[in-house]
């Protein structure tokens, strides 16, 4: 009796990738890699849309690999890889990862594509010494790659698809003019795919200008039901703004948190909390874009290992790493938006695994949790703990303030007093 077929077989892929999906524990397609990877295969341009831990990755890198070796042919000794795919992305943690996606998966090719991954931060020249006999596959933050171009150490008039992963945040850390530069360099007749977590003006403008009839493909980015998130568990506790560090501590201890990434919004944060922790015999450390990058690689890897228990991290890791089986996220600053909530919790609860996501709430920022929780449409019951009940609580009415747009700028204010000092006309 023959095999079943496998459900990636089904969607086209070769029977090497479809054995890499089996070795990686894949069984089944998500809804994102169902429709993107046979509309990629077909050569189309593809516009996409889904949240974190959907699987958007390898619904792009499997596609791309299937087409690539195809399109690399036999390479005669000496001769040089071309280039036929370039992934860009906005982070080095983001390019990391995905680098090490495509070359997981292209190791069962034979003989297996060659995968580069450049970004800044780091010395140039081993990126460089990495590209010697060239690759069929670069992976890119776009300045580095044009530091890497202009000194002639890669070519990519050769590019047959070209990705933009996570293309608003491209367009948000200042890389348009970069892109720009990118896009006259590689050819225009070419296979384009466009991810985006949002369709703001400047990432549709950018689609309709890169994209031939594209299959759209749109796994909303909303808060799930209930129901849908029966794998995380979200908490809100109420505490005052200096006592954040220390109830953090005793939930660790009481309820026996062995590894936590905490969610801070500064630089500043990561650093001071991160000390905290350490001065009161926890192993933490901080992870935002401040640090070099050996000392970002080496805080992430070993907090994956178990050998941190706490990395205090700005939203620099919010999208794009992926830390197997982490089993509590909290909130000590919130986010600045309910996208970037749900980017954060869910960086637990993933592949089935039970998760915990604390958010900390004080009486100042009440309102924009209130305008967080209306965005995702359900509400986190509040809760406070013994020994660190705060002293202020929002008022109802402060509580429903909240909404963007509605508390005065420092311009309105200067508005306002200006307008007491001006002397009202008399008449005549």
């Amino acid at each position: 009796m023959s095999d079943p077929v496998s459900p990636f077989a089904a969607l086209g892929l070769s029977a090497a990738l479809v054995r890499a999906t089996r070795d990686s524990g894949h069984t089944e397609p998500t809804a994102i890699q169902a429709v993107a990877i046979p509309a990629l295969l077909s050569g189309a341009d593809v516009w996409g849309s889904a949240p974190t831990g959907s699987g958007k990755t390898a619904a792009y890198a499997l596609p791309l690999l299937h087409r690539v070796d195809a399109l690399r042919g036999v390479r005669r000794p000496g001769e040089a890889r071309r280039t036929h795919a370039l992934v860009l992305v906005p982070t080095r943690e983001l390019a990391a990862q995905v680098g090490e996606v495509l070359r997981g998966l292209a190791a069962s090719l034979h003989p297996p594509l060659k995968v580069a991954t450049l970004f800044g931060g780091v010395s140039i020249n081993p990126q460089m010494m990495a590209l010697r006999g060239g690759a069929e596959v670069v992976v890119a933050t776009p300045g580095r790659l044009l530091d890497v171009a202009a000194r002639n150490a890669l070519q990519v008039q050769s590019v047959n698809i070209l990705v933009l992963d996570e293309a608003d945040r491209l367009l948000e850390a200042g890389f348009a003019d970069e892109l720009n530069q990118v896009l006259a360099a590689v050819p225009t007749h070419r296979q384009t795919v466009l991810f985006s977590a949002t369709f703001a003006p400047a990432v549709q403008a950018l689609a309709s200008a890169l994209l031939h009839e594209p299959v759209r493909v749109d796994v909303p980015d909303t808060a799930p039901t209930p129901g849908e998130m029966a794998a995380i568990v979200q908490r809100a506790v109420e505490v005052d703004v200096p006592q954040r560090t220390p109830l953090l501590r005793h939930l660790m201890q009481a309820e026996g948190w062995q590894r936590v990434l905490v969610f801070v919004a500064t630089t500043y944060a990561s650093e001071h909390v991160a000390d905290k922790l350490r001065r009161q015999g926890v192993s933490a450390a901080a992870l935002h874009g401040g640090l070099a990058q050996g000392a970002r690689s080496q805080a992430l890897a070993a907090f994956k290992a178990g050998e941190l228990q706490v990395l205090v991290a700005t939203d620099l890791a919010a999208r794009g790493i992926d830390i197997a089986a982490l089993p509590v996220v909290v909130n000590h600053d919130l986010p600045r938006s309910a996208v970037d909530h749900l980017h954060r919790i869910g960086r637990t609860g993933r592949a089935g695994s039970p998760g915990l996501a604390v958010s900390f709430i004080s009486a100042d920022t009440e309102a924009h949790f209130r305008l967080i929780e209306k965005r995702q449409g359900w509400r986190v019951p509040r809760e406070q703990v013994a020994g660190f009940e705060p002293e202020a609580v929002a008022t109802e009415a402060a509580a429903i303030g909240g909404v963007k747009g509605r508390r005065p700028s420092k311009k309105d204010k200067l508005r306002e007093a200006a307008a007491k000092l001006t002397p009202k006309p008399t008449g005549d």
